[in-house]
């Protein structure tokens, strides 16, 4: 099979591997699609990680061969590939902090070397666990591969709403409005929340207000915190997603979060960013910040439901297609974004 092998910082090599062979509870899937993730090429781009791997986690195929103690899976189903399951029952998982679980952590789907997601290749290998404890969701009749490969990423902005509690008449700031941003603005309004958006390039500020949210605005503006004002009866908005990793829109996060509001970090900052504050501004304003990292299991279920049944336009994020042997090119592309480029998606076939 066809794989793109990590060698190195920047270094993708285009190899051509044996396919995985499987154990009497593991299955084989044929990789369909796979979205490039953001993480994926931090992975690619600095050096988190010792080569060799193969990264790719927002799979969605085929089931092509499946182990013989295997139950209720059969080839030729149509799968979402989850890359990470907890184990559900130490203490984190017991308090919901699912991605914290050393299972969840550690047994991860394959297409060779250390397992690493596996996503870049023609076909990727599902441990057991993750087999036996729901990490293959059917994709029902009528939703495409690329509708599918959505459900992971869903899940895991899915989550950020949860935490913050998004609902009903809330006003939502998000800062970002790339791929994960729009999704944010998809979510909170399917959650009865009105969203404002940020951003520095005028076609992304147009794209936000195409995909429901209130208002866009330049993240440059100066304006930002009274026209915030403005459309909040002079609070400021209940919570800001920080979907860029911009020290400069956590101090804007700031200056529009309401008293009492909450303020959650999405996005991964650079380990070296520090960010200075006066705790007494959380504390005589009552801010709660907050971090979500990753998806949970106990979100999978509706992320599936809301992909799967159209309940937020995932194809209007879609806006580059590559064959995986360009992958290179596709992440340079998305180091480098152009006005119009949103999601992009890798094809191993």
């Amino acid at each position: 099979m066809k794989a793109q092998v990590f060698r190195g910082v920047n270094q993708l090599s285009y190899e051509e591997l044996p396919i995985p062979e499987l154990a009497d509870d593991e299955v084989l899937v044929q990789v369909r699609v796979v979205g490039l993730c953001q993480s994926d090429i931090k992975k690619i781009r600095y050096p988190l990680y010792e080569p060799p791997r193969i990264f790719g986690h927002e799979t969605a195929g085929v089931i092509s061969a499946v182990g013989k103690a295997v139950q209720n899976w059969q080839v030729g189903q149509r799968v979402v590939v989850m890359h990470h399951i907890p184990c559900m029952h130490c203490e984190y998982c017991l308090n919901d902090n699912f991605s914290m679980c050393e299972t969840y952590k550690n047994i991860t789907t394959t297409a060779g070397f250390a397992p690493s997601g596996g996503g870049f290749a023609e076909y990727v290998k599902v441990p057991g666990h993750i087999v036996r404890q729901g990490g293959l969701i059917p994709i029902p009749d009528g939703v495409s591969f690329e509708q599918a490969s959505f459900v992971e990423p869903t899940n895991c902005c899915l989550k950020a709403v949860k935490k913050a509690q998004i609902g009903p008449g809330q006003t939502v700031l998000v800062t970002g409005a790339g791929p994960i941003g729009l999704m944010f603005i998809m979510l909170v309004r399917y959650f009865g929340g009105r969203a404002i958006a940020t951003d520095l390039l005028p076609s992304r500020i147009e794209k936000a207000l195409s995909v429901g949210a209130e208002a866009a605005f330049d993240a440059r503006d100066r304006d930002l915190p009274a026209k915030i004002q403005a459309l909040t009866q002079g609070l400021g908005v209940d919570t800001t997603l920080l979907a860029v990793p911009s020290d400069k829109a956590f101090f804007q996060a700031l200056d529009c979060t309401r008293k009492g509001g909450k303020i959650l970090f999405f996005a991964e900052f650079p380990d070296e960013v520090e960010i200075p504050i006066n705790p007494n501004i959380l504390y005589r304003r009552e801010i709660d910040l907050m971090g979500s990292y990753s998806s949970s299991y106990r979100l999978q279920a509706l992320s599936a439901d809301i992909v799967f049944n159209k309940r937020i336009d995932v194809e209007a994020l879609i806006s580059d297609r590559y064959p995986l042997g360009q992958l290179a090119d596709a992440v340079e592309k998305a180091c480098a974004p152009t006005a119009e480029t949103y999601k992009i998606l890798i094809y191993p076939s």
